[in-house]
């Protein structure tokens, strides 16, 4: 699993840093492709000047897999914030993306067994 973090605007501290590597990793008990190699996980952040406070921070997660790319974008007031919002988002794609995956491999398996 690779992990890049982009920030624009600001920069994050040792213990977000920590926070956000915890968080993230935790994406991959939903599925094991992710701590594969061919694995990428990208973290932009970007702190804009905006009239809403709410909206200052932009996150966007991109999880790119094996023929599958999964993203999840959010804008809270807090960089830490807007990333506990991505991994929820990206929680039920990485489900999503397992059955399907694992559905294929058991009907494959089947046909194989059934030959």
């Amino acid at each position: 699993m690779n992990i890049q973090h982009f920030e624009k605007g600001f920069h994050y501290n040792d213990k977000e840093l920590l926070v956000v590597a915890r968080k993230v990793g935790k994406l991959a008990t939903y599925c094991k492709r992710i701590k594969d190699e061919s694995s990428l996980i990208r973290i932009d952040a970007e702190n804009r000047k905006t009239e809403k406070k709410r909206d200052a921070m932009k996150v966007s997660v991109t999880i790119t897999l094996p023929k599958k790319v999964l993203r999840a974008e959010s804008r809270k007031p807090d960089a830490v914030e807007g990333i506990d919002r991505c991994v929820e988002k990206l929680t039920g794609q990485l489900k999503k993306y397992k059955e399907l995956h694992q559905a294929k491999g058991r009907v494959q398996m089947m046909r194989k067994h059934k030959k």
